[in-house]
């Protein structure tokens, strides 16, 4: 779930993503997930990206 929120992926790229790994659901389902989970999600990944005066 969290690769549809760090890259550009849409909500079909993931679910077959998934299926790949032998994960069946549909894009309806990663995109209710996105919806219940994302903001936590975004939360943590803006948390652990680098801010423009890191050194």
């Amino acid at each position: 779930m969290w690769l549809y929120f760090r890259f550009p992926l849409s909500l079909r790229m993931v679910e077959e993503m998934l299926a790949a790994r032998g994960i069946m659901v549909s894009h309806e389902t990663v995109r209710q997930w996105a919806l219940k989970f994302g903001q936590e999600f975004v939360k943590r990944i803006r948390r652990r990206l680098p801010r423009a005066d890191d050194k």
